[in-house]
């Protein structure tokens, strides 16, 4: 499989509506958890999903989409961290220094397509993306597979080591802090917007 991977657009939030479906926390959330915490919960899924799209339309794109053709397959939302006020005040996911990290706070595959690279795929197009914007480093908050069966949209801690993220902290036992130092490595994408998925 080769996917296509793009910063999300206006022109893309369609393709992300579809990925999200009308059931299921994506389709609630919106990407909003760590926008307005708890809260999200509470208020109607459209006016999530309206705040997200004053997001995108106000730039710049706050993640990546991918595609296989024209079907969105995956998506992951990448931000400098404190863009994410709720991420900021997690005492679980605490600062661990000052650096001016990015996020990769969110990961969702669409069912039928997990376990076929599609997440390692996104993250390394975002490891690139987070480069090019000048990051010091990239930043992850998955949860351990061997404590807990859940990936609770954000990705499981064995697939981002495999993509050369280290642990710098753990502050509560499922949940690392995984980064990826931008300073010394390189983009990798073979093309712009291109990546091949296994």
């Amino acid at each position: 499989m080769r996917l296509a991977i793009h910063p999300l657009t206006p022109d893309r939030l369609p393709a992300l509506g579809d990925l999200f479906g009308d059931r299921g926390p994506a389709s609630r959330c919106w990407c909003m958890y760590w926008r307005l915490g708890a809260a999200y919960r509470g208020r109607p899924p459209e006016a999530n999903r309206a705040d997200f799209a004053a997001l995108v339309a106000q730039g710049p794109p706050p993640g990546l989409l991918a595609y296989d053709g024209a079907l969105a397959v995956g998506w992951c939302q990448l931000t400098p961290r404190d863009a994410l006020p709720w991420l900021e005040r997690a005492w679980r996911l605490a600062r661990v220094d000052d650096a001016p990290v990015w996020s990769l706070s969110c990961l969702f595959v669409r069912p039928g397509y997990r376990r076929q690279g599609v997440a390692t795929a996104l993250i390394a197009a975002a490891v690139d993306a987070a480069q090019r914007a000048g990051a010091a480093a990239l930043e992850a908050y998955p949860l351990d597979a061997d404590l807990t069966p859940s990936a609770s949209h954000t990705g499981f801690a064995s697939t981002f080591a495999r993509a050369g993220f280290t642990e710098v902290a753990r502050h509560v036992r499922p949940r690392p802090i995984l980064r990826y130092d931008l300073k010394e490595s390189a983009p990798t994408s073979l093309e712009e917007g291109e990546t091949a998925a296994s």
